[in-house]
């Protein structure tokens, strides 16, 4: 059993017979009444994100996963295919369970693929990413007393905001938990 004031995002706990990661929570103490927590989960299984309402303190049954390091190899369609680093076991994880993390997820990577009763329900990514700057537009000479930024696309299709002085072709590294710019490799 976890309390919800031990919820973290990527908790998977079971909560009404489905298992569920928490994306978002949020302790809420108002000035009248008992605290609370407001969560956002994911259903690991479906996909659906829902949000829910925990009182301080409510235990919750922990669901028992296991995480196994693997290697992403490729997607066919809707499927994304990884290899067990020990075993050279393939397995392949639909689409729908993997959203976020194909933002930063490139061929030949190792992540973490979390498996629940031996079925994979979806990865850990590492925190950060070392990915190519594809297309930005050119910084402007002189443009930083703002300290401003600008949108930049990385070869994975993901778009996030950057400093002015990165430019096409320069490799950065991203934190995989925000999706933020962390800094040039």
């Amino acid at each position: 059993m976890i309390s919800s004031n031990d919820f973290r995002p990527g908790t998977t706990i079971e909560y009404e017979g489905e298992i569920y990661r928490v994306i978002e929570f949020m302790h809420v103490k108002p000035g009248k009444g008992a605290a609370f927590v407001r969560t956002k989960l994911k259903n690991v299984k479906t996909g659906a994100v829902k949000e829910q309402t925990f009182r301080a303190g409510e235990k919750v049954p922990r669901a028992r996963i296991e995480t196994r390091e693997m290697q992403y190899l490729y997607h066919d369609g809707d499927l994304y295919t990884f290899m067990d680093t020990e075993t050279f076991e393939q397995i392949q994880i639909p689409r729908s369970q993997l959203e976020y993390e194909l933002n930063f997820l490139k061929e030949n990577m190792n992540c973490y693929v979390v498996l629940h009763e031996g079925q994979p329900i979806g990865i850990d990514l590492p925190n950060t990413v070392e990915l190519v700057v594809v297309q930005t537009e050119p910084g402007i000479r002189g443009d930083t007393a703002t300290g401003g930024s600008k949108p930049a696309t990385v070869e994975t299709g993901y778009t996030l905001q950057v400093p002015l002085f990165v430019n096409e072709g320069d490799r950065i590294i991203i934190d995989t938990r925000s999706g933020e710019y962390i800094s040039r490799a």
